[in-house]
């Protein structure tokens, strides 16, 4: 389960990696550390339009369920299905780096570290994501898998689906439903990366947001 990641890079590039967009002109803060219940960059395809605007990360609780639900795994559930056949509700969310905890504490520090993954020369790709609209504002959650063995050697049960080419994300908002489930795949070991570990700076205050939708 992936429930940190960060996106630091800028509407120029999402717009020449997964445009263009129809509000090009957007500016976005640098988002250090997403979690869930936050904010963040989210992009829809709306009548053969592509835009950028900010939703809350979590898809709201059902049923049993008492907390948002921040990641996908079984697209065949009912709770899915409806949202996967309307290429609509599919989103991208813009990512430069994702984050698993370790299974067990640093000796160091007694405390589950942060594992940072990247891809390789590419500093921004996107995650396969769906969305909704609430009386709160829209709201997403986006797709996971396997793990490849890269992000395996920390967490064994799965990663975020990767979209990190034009095709890939092109594939995953206009295909009809099963074709656009086959993007649920382990991203190549050789096309990514954990980030070396170092000292992480200060975090800068956090920007006041407002929907871009």
């Amino acid at each position: 389960m992936c429930n940190l990641y960060r996106m630091t890079s800028n509407v120029q590039a999402i717009a020449h990696l997964f445009g263009p967009l129809s509000n090009a002109q957007t500016n976005l803060p640098a988002f250090h550390e997403i979690y869930p219940d936050a904010e963040a960059p989210v992009l829809i395809a709306r009548a053969q339009q592509r835009r950028l605007g900010l939703m809350r990360w979590g898809w709201p609780p059902f049923g049993d369920i008492k907390r948002p639900v921040t990641n996908i795994r079984n697209l065949a559930s009912p709770m899915w299905r409806s949202a996967l056949e309307d290429p609509s509700r599919r989103c991208l969310v813009p990512v430069t780096q994702f984050s698993e905890w370790s299974a067990t504490p640093d000796p160091a520090t007694g405390r589950k570290r942060k594992h940072w993954f990247a891809l390789n020369d590419q500093p921004l790709f996107a995650f396969a994501g769906l969305w909704r609209s609430t009386a709160e504002g829209p709201r997403f959650a986006f797709l996971t898998c396997a793990p490849n063995a890269i992000v395996g050697r920390v967490h064994p049960k799965a990663m975020p689906v990767i979209l990190a080419s034009p095709e890939a994300a092109h594939h995953w908002l206009t295909s009809e439903g099963d074709l656009a489930a086959q993007s649920q795949q382990p991203f190549p070991d050789a096309l990514m990366h954990e980030v070396e570990e170092k000292e992480e700076p200060p975090l800068p205050p956090k920007p006041e947001q407002q929907s871009l939708f």
